[in-house]
């Protein structure tokens, strides 16, 4: 890390964006775990309540693509504190609904802040690691995840006490306050610059300080990369992050109704199951600098993948309400790292637009998720149905499996 005045201002930068991320997994567990209560209130069938949710994967998706161009005219941070604003005062509007149609035409307008906040504050991450010369990226994505587990804890407490409406309009104000405190701060902050590659930055022996397997696609390599390669190597980051950010958002809409209806659970225990979840990917993010450092990403992306296909088979089948904590437990910990490094791949390859292409393919899988659940519990059962989340963490292994040996030549690594 730079130091002096540059190390001072990045370590600035790096503590507001954290505050950035933090925000955004709290509101957005705010209002998951507040779900049950919202298709009660709207009577929505499990299918129609998968229609209602694809409102945020609509919103979230088309924002994604547009984000970039944004990001390009004004800037990472100015997006960032703009959809953050958003973001907050937008989930207020769920509980004032009383059918499913509404609450899928409010939840376009929530999904659009959730994704566009998603690729901005990415972006504005990617080029803090770059100029650090770090692999941070999990810490970002472990304040999301603290921020989820604090926003889920907040509504397991409040759940008997407060309504959806009041609980959601307390945070809203919240998110503003915070957006209003910590905006000021990150527009004041200029993007960081980032370093000249080493000139030896291309050679298979020397460790890649981002934590990659590839040392030969960064520095002056990448430069005569062909611009079709590039695109393929973010489409397969965007699908790996696909698999796995589909877990996530199955976890975030249906880990509280699995435990309610299939297991009995009650209302604050049934809430506790996403703080379950979300605790166990902070610590796996908190630790994920020094997983790439011993690791490297792909090896990263394979052990995780394989943990979290394990844990949601667990999560999904066990008769018993420990068992299924246990396995979502167990499925935050293998999550936890695969998506902040496939984005921060996409990132460091193609920049802006690889962050919000590699997004958009990832949240797509988030958003994209539940609605599916939804049908599928319609059809089969609610077990049944989040089984397809450890189906896709088991690709997401294989894919990183097949990425690795392709980049090695098709020879095991360390031949």
């Amino acid at each position: 890390m730079p130091r002096g005045p540059a190390g001072a201002q990045l370590a600035r930068l790096r503590t507001v964006l954290t505050v950035f991320f933090a925000l955004d997994g709290f509101v957005f567990a705010g209002w998951v775990v507040r779900i049950p209560d919202i298709k009660d209130q709207t009577g929505a069938s499990p299918s129609a309540l998968g229609l209602a949710l694809l409102g945020v994967s609509a919103g979230g998706v088309a924002t994604m693509v547009l984000t970039g161009g944004l990001i390009r005219r004004y800037g990472a941070h100015a997006v960032t504190v703009g959809t953050a604003a958003l973001l907050s005062a937008g989930v207020v509007l769920p509980p004032l609904t009383r059918s499913a149609l509404a609450l899928g035409l409010v939840l376009v307008v929530f999904g659009a802040a959730f994704g566009s906040i998603s690729v901005a504050m990415n972006s504005a991450a990617v080029d803090l690691v770059a100029a650090l010369r770090r692999p941070v990226m999990p810490s970002f994505h472990a304040a999301f995840s603290l921020g989820g587990m604090l926003g889920a804890g907040l509504g397991a407490l409040v759940a008997g006490h407060l309504s959806p409406t009041r609980h959601l309009l307390l945070l809203a104000l919240l998110g503003l306050a915070v957006t209003a405190f910590a905006g000021p701060a990150l527009l004041a902050l200029p993007a960081p610059e980032r370093p000249p590659a080493p000139e030896d930055a291309d050679r298979a022996d020397v460790p890649d300080p981002s934590g990659s397997d590839a040392a030969a696609d960064s520095g002056p390599a990448a430069a005569e990369r062909p611009a079709g390669r590039t695109r393929l190597l973010v489409a397969v980051l965007g699908l790996v992050a696909l698999c796995t950010a589909y877990g996530e958002g199955a976890m975030a809409d249906w880990s509280a109704l699995h435990l309610k209806e299939s297991l009995d659970a009650g209302p604050g225990l049934a809430a506790a199951g996403y703080s379950v979840f979300a605790l166990a990917m902070t610590a796996g993010r908190l630790s994920g600098t020094a997983l790439l450092l011993r690791l490297g990403q792909n090896r990263a992306l394979v052990a995780g993948g394989a943990t979290a296909c394990v844990g949601m088979l667990l999560g999904s089948f066990s008769p018993y309400v420990w068992g299924a904590l246990a396995g979502f437990a167990l499925t935050g910990l293998g999550l936890a790292n695969i998506f902040p490094i496939a984005i921060g791949r996409a990132g460091e390859l193609a920049g802006p637009n690889g962050v919000a292409a590699a997004s958009t393919l990832g949240y797509g899988g988030m958003l994209l998720g539940p609605p599916a659940i939804g049908f599928l519990a319609d059809w089969f059962s609610l077990r049944a149905a989040l089984s397809t989340v450890a189906l896709l963490a088991g690709a997401a292994a294989l894919i990183a499996y097949a990425m690795q040996a392709v980049q090695n030549g098709g020879r095991p690594r360390g031949t």
